[in-house]
């Protein structure tokens, strides 16, 4: 009945495995095709979104692909006499609208299309559970459900912009962070035509506005802030920062703002960071990520003394003493220096009271915007940077909607909810 192993007279145990499973995918999917094909429950008059009445026109048929195999459903067919239009108003009992994909197998194609290439994606749904699709349809169902993640995301912005804020039940926050960076996603020529990349170049990518909030609640035996277990949820997409700022308040309130006793925006000195932490979250406590900080006197050291490390070292220590006017006061013959030695006199200025890292630290604060930077690696990089990918903006944002959900961990609520709405 089954072929011999290796050793003669045994059984492969993997084809024994292979063949069960087909044997019972087979009788599963005929037994929800008898189910499916049941009218008993078939009301012959059906409600038009138009507003009139549709009558029964027969029935019509539609191959699904289910987890256990294709299927063919024969459902009732209604014609609206008002407006022309016909459906079948099971696809939308079943949540078929519009696709041949079950909702278990349009949920593995977004699981998957979510994690690895959308080829990557198809081959593991092949070799892992037996279903056979294409690397397109991945890619189409994944945006898809992004698209829908995305679309619903949006409409509670809008409310959160208008202050129709849901009443949150969270109980008191010690201490609730913000952080907000931009990391770029490599796109078509279409989305960059016109664009300006650094340095005046062609710009090759779209940056993707990425927000984290989480919460601290205590401190490790040295006395340094330690982030609560599983409390990162994230929102982002390819947008400017006139669209960030309401989509990092409602992010932010659902988290429980209005309920933290203590509230903190951390991120680099990018003028728009601070713009939208002024608009969006006055009275927080503004820190600049200390590690940028540093950078900048690294650069600037190494611009002053490129040739003497010794003495890059102790410029650096001299100028964090007395920072704004050492720049300042600092000669040069060189113009290009001196017009950097003007600028970062000016970014440290802006920032010093985002940049009083001793008394955050007694306080028991981050001062690091580590957790976003990891968040633009873990969430956009490691999906959408690969090698050989260009994105359109939609299926970026799509993609980043549906990565957001699930490292939030939102995405089994989304899928509860739309079953219920469908």
């Amino acid at each position: 009945m089954f072929a011999a192993g290796r050793n003669s007279g045994a059984l492969d145990f993997e084809a024994v495995e292979q063949a069960t499973r087909d044997a019972l995918h087979q009788a599963g999917a005929s037994l929800i095709e008898m189910l499916l094909n049941d009218d008993a429950a078939y009301e012959p008059q059906q409600h038009c979104a138009c507003g009139g009445q549709a009558r029964y026109a027969g029935k019509r048929a539609k191959k699904l692909v289910t987890m256990l195999g294709a299927i063919v459903v024969e459902r009732p067919y209604d014609h609206c006499g008002h407006c022309g239009s016909g459906f079948a108003a099971r696809d939308q009992e079943l949540d078929v609208v519009a696709t041949q994909y079950s909702p278990s197998v349009r949920r593995m194609m977004a699981l998957v299309g979510s994690e690895t290439s959308f080829d990557r994606g198809r081959a593991l749904l092949d070799e892992l559970a037996g279903i056979e699709l294409t690397a397109k349809a991945v890619e189409r169902e994944a945006e898809t459900i992004g698209a829908d993640i995305a679309a619903r995301e949006q409409v509670e912005i809008e409310r959160a912009a208008q202050l129709e804020l849901p009443e949150v039940c969270t109980p008191e926050i010690p201490i609730l962070y913000v952080e907000m960076d931009g990391t770029g996603v490599p796109a078509t020529a279409a989305e960059t035509r016109g664009r300006k990349g650094k340095g005046g170049s062609p710009a090759r990518t779209r940056e993707v506005k990425l927000g984290c909030v989480f919460t601290q609640s205590s401190r490790d035996a040295r006395g340094r802030p330690v982030r609560d277990e599983d409390s990162t949820t994230y929102t982002g997409a390819i947008e400017d920062a006139a669209a960030c700022g309401p989509r990092l308040f409602n992010e932010a309130w659902r988290r429980g703002w209005s309920r933290a006793r203590r509230k903190v925006i951390l991120g680099d000195g990018a003028a728009w960071i601070w713009n939208l932490a002024q608009q969006y979250f006055p009275g927080a406590i503004e820190i600049v990520d200390l590690y940028h900080a540093r950078e900048h006197l690294w650069d600037l050291a190494s611009k002053r003394f490129p040739q003497q490390q010794k003495r890059r070292g102790d410029w650096q220590r001299r100028l964090q003493k007395k920072l704004v006017a050492a720049l300042r006061g600092t000669a040069s013959d060189n113009l290009e220096l001196r017009h950097q030695l003007a600028l970062e006199a000016g970014y440290f200025e802006r920032n010093a009271e985002r940049m009083r890292y001793r008394e955050f630290r007694r306080q028991g604060l981050f001062v690091g915007s580590g957790v976003i930077e990891a968040g633009c690696r873990t969430v956009i990089a490691s999906r959408l940077k690969r090698s050989g990918m260009f994105w359109s903006v939609r299926g970026a944002n799509a993609i980043t909607a549906l990565r957001c959900a699930r490292l939030s961990n939102r995405f089994d609520d989304y899928w509860e909810t739309r079953v219920k709405a469908a």
